[in-house]
């Protein structure tokens, strides 16, 4: 069978403040297994940010003290091939080299994904997502600019400090950023090309109707005279 894969990447520090809402709640990724090369990392490769069932209640400072984090770069880790790097295994090599390859193999493979789209755009999303497997959806995609994450109101040390934390995920967006808008302007170009001809091709088709129809009625209209003189 073929198989398409396909993503959604969402800003940052938004993605960031969602997910330590969610943990807050009392979610956890304890089934996740983070398996890479055929096993999964060792509690010394990843340690846990809490003791217990869960981290409820975490305030975001303390969210953003775990140095081992997991909300941390999600996006990339979570798209790059991290076999590349050694798995969770971070004495493998140096950090900027680990950064470095992460970041780029988290490009790739967004690129070469069937399609992917950007949760701040939701009718462009739509759009390309249309247009990339040839459906329709029975109803709009709906851009919802209220959510948890906007709703916790923070201050600019604190986003830059975001921002410093998922700095890997900072570049991954605005490079899925500008691509997403390329494919849209393109797909956009694509399709008035695509209707102009139409139109074309359609006037076309009008006239050489036209054509046909006027030697008709030229003949029609000299059968009728002839045949009214002969009877006078």
């Amino acid at each position: 069978r073929n198989f398409y894969y396909i993503t959604m990447l969402r800003d940052p520090v938004s993605r960031y403040l969602s997910e330590w809402k969610h943990v807050q709640r009392g979610a956890t990724w304890k089934t996740s297994l983070h398996m890479c090369d055929g096993r999964s990392p060792t509690p010394d490769e990843l340690p846990t940010c809490y003791e217990g069932d869960d981290w409820s209640g975490v305030s975001l400072q303390e969210f953003m003290d775990c140095s081992y984090n997991l909300a941390n770069n999600r996006q990339v880790r979570m798209l790059a091939d991290l076999s590349l790097v050694g798995c969770y295994n971070l004495t493998f090599m140096n950090e900027s080299e680990r950064n470095m390859i992460l970041l780029q193999s988290a490009k790739n493979n967004l690129k070469n994904m069937a399609f992917f789209g950007l949760t701040e755009f939701q009718r462009k999303t739509q759009y390309l997502f249309e247009r990339t497997f040839n459906l329709k959806f029975i109803s709009p995609f709906t851009q919802f600019n209220v959510t948890r994450a906007s709703n916790v109101d923070i201050g600019e040390d604190v986003r830059q400090r975001i921002e410093e934390l998922n700095f890997l995920d900072v570049q991954l967006y605005e490079y899925a950023k500008d691509l997403f808008l390329q494919r849209f302007q393109y797909s956009k170009q694509e399709e008035h090309q695509k209707n102009r001809l139409k139109r074309r091709e359609e006037r076309r088709l009008l006239r050489e109707q036209r054509a046909h129809q006027w030697p008709r009625e030229e003949a029609a209209e000299v059968t009728i005279t002839e045949d009214y003189n002969s009877q006078v």
